[in-house]
């Protein structure tokens, strides 16, 4: 009864790849807000910060862009894990491999480049 019930649960919490369209949505949904709060981080002028009350939209322009970037980065670089891991002879050359398509997606994201 045991090894049935070990059997069930293994199967029912193996991991399940979410479909293509869904990580696509997701990534343009992303991108889209990042974009849209460097906007609204461009579109404002230093002279009209003295006034804490005008703090409010820079402030959540920039915890979206922090956070939609950092989920942005995150999903792209999970996106190409499988061929790290086949490409890679050792977990510190995956860590390397890992941490060096994190600090390139992250370059692209900058919005001065």
């Amino acid at each position: 009864m045991t090894i049935e019930v070990e059997a069930l649960l293994r199967e029912a919490l193996a991991p399940v790849e979410p479909p293509a369209a869904l990580a696509n949505k997701l990534e343009s949904a992303l991108v889209n807000l990042t974009e849209f709060a460097q906007e609204e981080l461009d579109s404002w002028e230093l002279s009209a910060m003295r006034d804490p009350r005008n703090w409010v939209r820079p402030a959540a322009a920039v915890v979206i862009t922090v956070t939609a970037g950092s989920a942005l980065v995150a999903l792209r670089v999970r996106s190409s894990h499988r061929a790290r891991v086949a490409r890679s002879s050792s977990l510190r050359q995956l860590a390397g491999r890992t941490l060096q398509d994190i600090a390139e997606e992250t370059r692209r994201l900058r919005p001065d480049h």
